[in-house]
């Protein structure tokens, strides 16, 4: 299983109890954080996606309150093959609603087009910065871990993801270091590599969709592009949308983020 997250660039984790367990209690953490009025800013796109940055209460290890532990097959196979879990962040909560996606406050018609054709498609941790929205690494990122909340149809704003890219993507952030100190990486910018490497990605990578029910999960490269589907016409979902949890625990250092398998 390594070998194929190391090409492959994720890989997925069929039904685990345990797991199971975590997701059905954190549903009911996620449907009353999309409601809490703390958390009003996230709601974007025309009411059609809560972003949900540090939406769940869960401790270092994952744990809800008055919930099961995070534990199971991705957990297990993370600590095999990546190391041990870093502290953990309160997780993203993900939550696509119909008619998804829809411009975001300020979005140019240009990064609407870009949302609409290409799912938005990004590295985690690449930020825009100053007026001229350039791009720089600011949240370097261990690996990305997606535990899908609601059961939907297979075309409700499935994760989007470029089998392969986090290869190119590494190239393109190797030549944009280069010379540069380790200690002021943070601080390069990276746009006119990041660009054409996405453009490389496009043309040349596989582009595929992950759907999962709860109990299932998967594991994502942290250099690997990927994006979110538009929702389709026929697709189906609860009321409470189509909601998966993400964890993201931060990369030792930019040396490492880039660096490590």
């Amino acid at each position: 299983m390594i070998d194929t997250f190391l090409d492959k660039g994720w890989i997925s984790f069929s039904h685990d109890p345990t797991v199971e367990a975590w997701a059905r209690h954190a549903q009911l953490a996620g449907q009353a954080a999309v409601q809490d009025p703390r958390h009003a800013e996230w709601m974007q796109c025309e009411g059609t996606w809560f972003i949900g940055v540090d939406a769940l209460e869960n401790d270092p290890q994952g744990q809800l309150p008055g919930g099961p532990p995070l534990a199971g097959a991705p957990i297990d196979f993370i600590t095999k093959y990546l190391g041990p879990i870093p502290p953990l962040h309160k997780a993203q909560l993900s939550v696509i609603f119909p008619g998804y996606p829809r411009p975001r406050p300020g979005e140019d018609t240009a990064a609407f087009r870009y949302r609409e054709k290409r799912d938005a498609a990004h590295v985690d941790g690449v930020k825009l910065f100053g007026e001229a929205r350039r791009r720089r690494v600011e949240e370097p990122h261990a690996w990305v871990l997606g535990l899908p909340l609601t059961k939907t149809s297979a075309d409700a704003a499935p994760l989007v993801i470029w089998e392969h890219s986090h290869r190119i993507m590494r190239q393109a952030f190797e030549t944009a270091f280069a010379g540069q100190a380790a200690e002021t990486w943070s601080q390069v910018d990276i746009t006119d590599a990041y660009t054409r490497a996405r453009a490389e990605v496009f043309e040349t990578c596989k582009r595929v969709t992950v759907h999962a029910f709860p109990g299932e999960s998967y594991l994502m490269h942290r250099l690997t592009l990927h994006g979110v589907a538009p929702w389709a016409a026929q697709a189906s979902a609860p009321k409470e949308g189509r909601m998966i949890a993400y964890f993201r625990p931060d990369s030792a250092d930019l040396k490492t983020w880039l660096r490590a398998p």
